[in-house]
């Protein structure tokens, strides 16, 4: 089990992203500019903490963690722990999307290799799902839909993709399987497909920050801390409005809760 006093360290850096994100200036805040890291930190984690107190400037108040020395192995091991159980439980909670679908894909290294980051919104820009990929062709095409649509009972009946042939080849073997309904269109479209782009930045510029991953665990794990908090912050949250930071603080020490 966690020590609880690594565990509330954690807590108040997914906290402190998540009033950074908000427009409300005037919510509670943690401050945690006195946390300091070991020289030789990695790259990844000082970019999550920089991610996080970069989005308050200005902010103050005290805490009782205020001054407290951290190693940089400490936080990276309970960001790799606390991040893919923050996706995991949020996904009972999130609402469902729409039928009209936007896929797309991404590039970033991971282990020193160029890597494909496959992402699925829809057209409002709610967070369908997301995987990581080593090559981006037909067999990954379709595992990521597969994986899309097993994230929960809506099936799309348009899916707006860039133009990749891939695409289309994979729609068409889920439609003669029967996972996709035979009415479901493949449409390319890049102008429909701008709110992905647009979505894409959120996750890149933390991960350009953090000057890419050193393994494909810490890669997935660390994304899906960054789309966990998105989806909280974009407002997905069934009984959470997209304002609320309260709320959405305190929905983050639920999950938490449950989770020790």
């Amino acid at each position: 089990m966690p020590d609880p006093i690594l565990k509330a360290v954690s807590q108040k850096l997914i906290h402190r992203a998540l009033v950074g994100w908000s427009e409300c200036a005037s919510a509670s805040r943690h401050c945690f500019e006195d946390v300091t890291f070991s020289e030789r930190g990695d790259h990844s984690v000082r970019a999550l903490v920089s991610a996080v107190s970069a989005e308050l400037p200005g902010s103050g108040g005290d805490d009782g963690e205020r001054g407290l020395s951290v190693d940089h192995s400490t936080i990276a091991r309970w960001v790799l722990f606390y991040a893919p159980i923050l996706n995991r439980r949020i996904r009972r909670e999130m609402r469902r999307p729409n039928r009209s679908w936007r896929v797309d894909e991404t590039y970033l290294r991971v282990a020193g290799k160029w890597t494909y980051l496959y992402r699925a919104i829809d057209s409002t820009g709610d967070t369908i799902d997301f995987t990581l990929s080593p090559n981006r062709d037909l067999m990954a095409a379709k595992g990521f839909l597969r994986l899309a649509l097993s994230a929960g009972p809506v099936r799309p009946r348009v899916i707006n993709v860039d133009g990749h042939p891939a695409y289309a080849s994979a729609i068409g073997e889920l439609k003669q399987e029967g996972e996709l309904g035979r009415k479901c269109q493949c449409r390319p479209s890049p102008y429909l497909n701008n709110i992905i782009e647009q979505d894409h930045r959120f996750v890149k510029k933390r991960i350009t920050a953090s000057q890419w991953f050193r393994s494909v665990d810490g890669a997935l794990n660390t994304i899906a801390g960054y789309e966990a908090m998105n989806i909280i912050r974009k407002g997905q949250i069934r009984w959470l409005p997209k304002g609320d930071v309260v709320g959405q603080k305190n929905f983050v020490d639920r999950i938490f809760a449950a989770a020790a």
